[in-house]
């Protein structure tokens, strides 16, 4: 099955648009076979989860889970013109296992596609879009947490600077943390736009040229990028929820049951490679992906999130 940052651009194409990432290496590494329990733990708009439910079948099952609401119900709709047997949860997948437990079962196969959707990019009252103005909000989930505004209105500079640093790999973390505590002794920050130009600010960009530069606007919104995938890690507590699922996806599955984990972030996918090399070694797992599967060039093209796409899979 052998096939650094997230993507910068958070931008979506008619082309690429709620396309789902890897499919066909998905369903390769999870080889579904009817009569099957799937579990699709980012269900989003049931890209992945559509193929689920066909491979499975009428006498397998389909359970999805999605920390954004708003995702369900076109979700459930899509689902539904493929087949009923499938179940939908408002949940976040750290909380999978007490879920499968209440139902007295485990999966056969597991998909996880990190982070954020072009959907949620493409909506500028979330708070996700750098390009678009809205409010610092950034959270997946609007009925609980805090918001990105509220994290930035409160949290000390060594806090910032370690999720710009941690979350983000921003080398001027402490330059941008300051300059954010500096800003809001005057008034704190609370729209996107603000926070795009406290960081242009802060942590200016010298522009490359010559062949194969990114352009000076993609240049300069890089350290912009940076911070605002940190603070949505932070917001939505991401690490510590991935963590959790990958603490507790082996009393998941079942004895040859497969997972797949897409991640879009260097500290994302060290987890998964750390966690399945662990479970490999200690006989947890029969096999793991040796080497992160990554999109094919027409792919890449097609749909800009798959760029920065890897895919890790394990078999119990």
């Amino acid at each position: 099955m052998k096939r650094s940052s997230r993507r910068f651009g958070q931008r979506s194409t008619p082309q690429g648009e709620h396309r789902p990432v890897l499919l066909s290496e998905v369903m390769e590494a999870l080889a579904p076979k009817p009569g099957e329990v799937a579990v699709d733990c980012t269900l989003g708009r049931a890209g992945h989860a559509v193929e689920l439910l066909r491979a499975v079948g009428p006498t397998g099952f389909l359970i999805a889970l999605d920390l954004d609401p708003g995702n369900l119900e076109p979700a459930r709709q899509t689902l539904s013109t493929v087949a009923d047997n499938f179940e939908l949860h408002h949940l976040n997948f750290a909380g999978l296992l007490p879920l499968l437990q209440s139902r007295g079962i485990q999966a056969d196969m597991l998909i996880a596609d990190l982070g954020m959707s072009s959907m949620q990019v493409d909506q500028p009252e979330r708070g996700f879009s750098l390009l678009r103005d809205g409010p610092l909000d950034m959270r997946m989930d609007l009925t609980r947490g805090r918001s990105a505004a509220e994290l930035l209105a409160t949290l000390p500079a060594s806090e910032l600077a370690a999720a710009f640093r941690d979350f983000g790999d921003e080398p001027e973390a402490e330059k941008i943390a300051a300059s954010i505590v500096e800003q809001r002794s005057r008034r704190p920050l609370s729209r996107t736009i603000e926070l795009t130009e406290l960081v242009q600010s802060a942590a200016p960009v010298k522009i490359e040229h010559g062949p194969g530069a990114a352009t000076p606007r993609q240049q300069r919104l890089r350290p912009v990028a940076r911070v605002f995938q940190a603070l949505r890690i932070l917001v939505n507590r991401e690490m510590a929820n991935l963590e959790q699922l990958l603490r507790t996806l082996p009393e998941c599955l079942k004895a040859g049951g497969r997972a797949a984990i897409i991640s879009f972030h260097s500290g994302e996918d060290r987890r998964v490679k750390q966690a399945f090399r662990d479970g490999l070694r200690e006989g947890v797992y029969s096999s793991i992906a040796e080497d992160p599967i990554r999109a094919g060039e027409q792919e890449r093209q097609s749909n800009p999130r798959s760029r920065s796409a890897k895919l890790r899979w394990a078999r119990k």
